[in-house]
């Protein structure tokens, strides 16, 4: 099924400097309604100033849109420079209005500058750039009362004010882009974490169970290279043929172990196991001098690969104790099929049990990991009767019961 694509984001439909723009040319609309005498109204709401009725209050008006202009193209690269000339042109729009303070039309432009330089630039640029824009308000008030013309003080603190708001939008925008990227990057760096312990125990898996075996499969060569050569020489070929099996397996590890950003189940293994692979195993082992009696209990269908694997390896564990720890000649592997789990049992009759595999190495304790990770019960220890017992209950999720 196809994604659907999501729409992007009415901010993101423009850049800042085109915004910026918009709001400049929508505020010299807004002035210039402002001025006319619109229908239902006795007089306009302000004076027209000179930009209406003279030849040069277009040309400075003009002027001033040209500054903001070249502000707006440079706002990405330059963002100080391009505020100061979107300062210069709200000035120039100014001296045409006969108004003692920059109005909030010819500000905004400025104010959408300020957000995007404070939600884009460092730290340090945005406190420049709010100093730059309520520094300019303050002088160009003081400069006209020092001149003694008339000032809007109490107009221009509330300009100061949506500016110091558009400024603080922008740094919680910035803080927010920052934080998404720290929870990304810490993300992909567990992601990496969790994926290097899946290979390490895969690893561990594949080395101790084939070193089980070719430590049976030498022992037995040993025994037997003066009275039976050809059996011996048989035992040597299957060691030399896990021993390369294990080493290419190994080589693909560890190729993955060394990629910077391994993906999560995407790295390149050998093909995952799976429950149709304990007759080899079992078959493996057989031949190397313990016999493995695999039963099936229910009915077999097909589960999801990441617990196909678990159950493998669990029985492949659990079979490579039996070999180098309990000294049992065989060991039965039951695996019961029921409607909402898997049950997986290894029992053995060796002698005093699985002391190394009940302590706190890899063995025992990588196998109740697999087991909690899928969220299923794990047991493990000596029989009363004698012998180990290893035994887990895997849940099946519920889906699977329809494929």
């Amino acid at each position: 099924m196809s994604a659907t694509p999501h729409p992007r984001p009415l901010a993101k439909l423009l850049s800042p400097g085109e915004w910026a723009a918009v709001v400049w040319f929508v505020g010299l609309v807004l002035t210039v309604l402002t001025r006319l005498q619109l229908p239902g109204e006795w007089e306009p709401e302000h004076v027209p100033g000179s930009q209406l009725f003279r030849w040069d209050g277009p040309v400075i008006l003009g002027f001033a849109t040209a500054l903001t202009a070249v502000g707006c193209v440079l706002l990405p690269r330059r963002p100080l420079r391009a505020l100061g000339l979107m300062l210069l042109g709200s000035l120039c729009a100014t001296s045409q209005l006969s108004v003692g303070e920059i109005p909030m039309a010819q500000f905004a432009a400025v104010d959408v500058a300020l957000y995007a330089i404070a939600s884009a630039h460092p730290r340090r640029t945005a406190r420049y750039a709010l100093a730059l824009a309520i520094g300019f308000l303050v002088v160009h008030q003081s400069y006209r009362l020092l001149r003694g013309w008339p000032a809007g003080i109490s107009t221009e603190l509330a300009v100061a004010l949506v500016a110091v708001v558009a400024w603080l939008l922008g740094r919680s925008a910035r803080q927010s882009q920052e934080h998404a990227a720290r929870v990304g990057a810490q993300a992909e760096r567990q992601a990496v974490t969790a994926e290097r312990l899946r290979i390490a125990r895969e690893m561990h898996d594949l080395v101790a169970h084939t070193i089980g075996i070719v430590a049976l499969q030498a022992g037995a060569a040993a025994r037997i290279v003066d009275s039976r050569p050809e059996r011996a020489r048989e035992a040597m070929l299957a060691v030399e043929a896990a021993g390369r099996e294990t080493l290419s397996g190994l080589r693909l590890m560890v190729g993955a172990l060394r990629e910077g950003e391994p993906s999560s189940g995407d790295v390149a293994l050998a093909p995952a196991a799976t429950l149709a692979d304990l007759d080899g195993l079992a078959a493996a082992t057989t031949a190397a001098g313990v016999r493995v009696d695999l039963r099936w209990d229910g009915e077999r269908r097909p589960l999801p690969p990441e617990l196909e694997l678990s159950a493998f390896r669990l029985v492949q564990e659990s079979v490579t104790n039996v070999v180098r720890h309990s000294g049992a000649p065989s060991c039965e592997v039951r695996l019961a099929f029921a409607a909402e789990h898997l049950t997986v049992t290894v029992t053995d009759e060796g002698a005093g049990g699985t002391p190394a595999a009940a302590g706190s190495g890899l063995g025992i304790a990588g196998m109740r990991e697999r087991v909690a990770l899928l969220h299923g019960e794990f047991a493990a220890g000596p029989r009363p009767e004698g012998g180990f017992r290893v035994s887990a209950r895997l849940p099946v999720p519920a889906y699977e019961e329809a494929v």
